[in-house]
C-alpha cells in the first residue's frame, strides 16, 4: 500500500499509470481547472483556502472523516463541513436536493445498489473522467489500478462514464459462534445442505438459542433471500426482465422459508439485521449471514458477549452456484456543486489508500481494493480478528450483484420483501414470488420509458 498522499509533485508519466486502467474509459469533458493550470504535477494545495461541504451517512466512514478533517486541511488547505444524518434520511435529502438543483452539499456518499441508476437518468453528477487521466488532478499515490474492477463498474455510467469513486463494498459472509458449534459438534458448514443441518442441530428454543437468525422484515430480508438464490446461481433481473419466479427462485424462496420458519427465533419476521445482530451479540444464535460490516459491534467489549467467539466463513454454497452477495458505496459531487475541484480532492483522500487502510482497521467496511487486504502494516492493526479480513479476501472472486440495478429498487424491494415475509406467516413461495413477479415488472417498464 501506498505510505499516505504528500504534497510532492509528480512525473506525468507516473500519474498516468493509474489512469491507464481507465484509457478505455468515454472521451474527456471539458476541463474545468484550466484556470488553475500549473507547470508542475499533481499539488494538494491546489485549491487551498476552499471550503467542501460533505454530507454522509451515520457509520464508521463519517466517523472517520470527523476524524481525520484536520490532517487533510493541513495536506489541503481546505476546510470540511461535515453533515451526518441517518442512512434514510440522507438518502431521501439527496435526491430531493440534486433534483431541485441546489445542492446544500459538495461531496456525499450513496449506495450504488440503491441510487446509482436513478442518479444517471437524473444526470446529476458530475462527470470526473477527464480528471481521473490528467496527471495535475490524479496523484499517483492514489493508486488508481487498485481498485478493483467491480468498484469500477459500479462508478461507471451505461454510456462509460465516471461520475463517482467507489469508497466500500460490504460482501455477504457467514458468521458462527464456535462454541455452539463446539458443544454441538456440528462443522462449519460448506454447503447451504449442511448449514440447513447445522441449524437444526444448534436450534434450541428451550434454552433461548436459535439455530439461524437473518433478515425477516420486509424489504430488508430481500438481500438475505438474494444471498440464497446465488446457491442456485441466479440473480433477480436479466436485463431489465424480472427473473423471480423461476423454479430456482422458488426453490431458494422455499429454503429461505423453512430455515427462518424452522429454526430462526419467533417473530423472525419483524426482525432487521439490528435485530439480527442483537441476538447474535447476545450469544443466542448459531449462525446469522449478513454483511462484512457488522464485525465491529461483534468484537466490542462494550457491547458484545461473543467477543473472541466468533468465526468468519464464506456464505454456503448452493447446488448450482457459489457466491457473495455484494452491495457497494461510492462518493459523488453534484454538478451543481460551486467547489467541485476542491471537492474532487476531497473524495481522492477519502477514497485512497490511506483513510482505505484506515476503514479495514477498524472493521467498517471492505475497500474496493486488493492492496489494503494483503498490506501487513495494516493488518497488523487491525482491531477485529485477521480471520475476517481473510474470509472477505476470499468473497471477492465469487462476488456478485445482491440487487437490479433500477430506479425503483426500493419499490423492488417492498414487493418482493412482501411475499418472503408472507411466506414466514406460511404463504406458499411459488405463489407468493408468481404475484410479486408479476405486479412488479409493469413497475420497471415504466421506469425504463421515462
Amino acid at each position: 500500500m501506498s505510505k499516505g498522499f504528500t504534497t510532492r509533485a509528480i512525473s506525468r508519466r507516473r500519474a498516468l499509470q493509474g489512469a491507464a486502467a481507465l484509457g478505455g474509459l468515454a472521451a474527456p469533458m471539458l476541463n474545468s481547472v484550466t484556470a488553475y493550470s500549473q507547470s508542475g504535477g499533481f499539488d494538494w494545495k491546489r485549491f487551498k483556502g476552499q471550503e467542501v461541504e460533505v454530507l454522509m451517512e451515520t457509520g464508521p466512514r463519517a466517523d472517520l472523516m470527523k476524524k481525520y478533517k484536520g490532517e487533510f486541511k493541513d495536506l489541503t488547505g481546505i476546510e470540511l463541513g461535515i453533515e451526518v444524518i441517518p442512512e434514510q434520511q440522507a438518502r431521501q435529502k439527496v435526491a430531493i436536493e440534486l433534483n431541485s438543483g441546489k445542492p446544500s452539499f459538495d461531496l456525499f456518499n450513496f449506495a450504488y445498489h440503491v441510487q446509482k441508476r436513478q442518479f444517471e437518468k437524473g444526470g446529476w453528477l458530475l462527470d470526473i473522467t477527464s480528471w481521473l487521466k490528467d496527471p495535475q488532478m490524479m496523484p499517483a499515490e492514489y493508486e488508481l489500478g487498485d481498485v478493483s474492477k467491480l468498484g469500477m463498474s459500479f462508478a461507471t455510467t451505461s454510456d462509460g462514464k465516471v461520475n463517482s469513486l467507489p469508497i466500500l463494498c460490504d460482501y455477504f459472509i457467514l458468521y458462527y459462534n464456535k462454541d455452539l458449534f463446539a458443544k454441538k459438534g456440528v462443522a462449519v458448514p460448506k454447503t447451504l445442505d449442511e448449514m440447513m443441518a447445522a441449524a437444526a442441530k444448534i436450534n434450541d428454543p428451550a434454552a433461548g438459542i436459535s439455530g439461524f437468525v437473518g433478515r425477516g422484515v420486509r424489504n430488508a430480508n430481500v438481500v438475505l433471500w438474494t444471498q440464497l438464490l446465488s446457491g442456485w446461481g441466479q440473480e433477480t433481473i436479466k436485463g431489465t426482465k424480472l427473473i423471480t419466479d423461476t423454479p430456482d427462485a422458488i426453490a431458494s424462496a422455499e429454503y429461505y422459508k423453512k430455515l427462518l420458519s424452522s429454526y430462526a427465533p419467533q417473530g423472525v419476521a419483524g426482525f432487521n439485521w439490528n435485530e439480527a445482530q442483537g441476538l447474535f451479540i447476545q450469544g443466542k444464535a448459531g449462525m446469522w449471514i449478513d454483511a462484512t460490516g457488522f464485525a465491529a459491534p461483534i468484537e466490542d467489549k462494550t457491547k458484545s458477549r461473543v467477543v473472541g467467539k466468533v468465526g468468519y466463513a464464506l456464505p454456503p454454497s448452493g447446488p448450482k452456484g457459489h457466491g457473495s452477495v455484494t452491495f457497494g458505496s461510492g462518493m459523488a459531487i453534484p454538478k451543481a456543486s460551486t467547489h467541485k475541484e476542491a471537492a474532487y480532492l476531497t473524495m481522492l483522500w477519502m477514497t485512497g489508500p490511506k483513510m482505505a487502510g484506515r476503514m479495514l482497521q477498524v472493521g467498517g467496511g471492505i475497500p474496493f481494493r486488493t492492496n489494503p487486504l494483503k498490506d501487513p502494516a495494516v493488518l497488523a492493526g487491525l482491531t477485529i480478528p485477521r480471520e475476517w479480513a481473510e474470509c472477505a479476501a476470499g468473497c471477492a472472486p465469487i462476488s456478485m450483484s445482491g440487487l437490479p440495478v433500477i430506479v425503483p429498487v426500493t419499490e423492488f424491494r417492498d414487493v418482493i420483501g412482501t411475499a418472503l415475509t408472507n411466506m414466514l406467516g406460511g404463504a406458499d413461495p411459488a405463489t407468493e414470488l408468481k404475484r410479486a413477479t408479476t405486479e412488479f415488472q409493469p413497475v420497471i417498464d415504466k421506469s425504463e420509458q421515462t
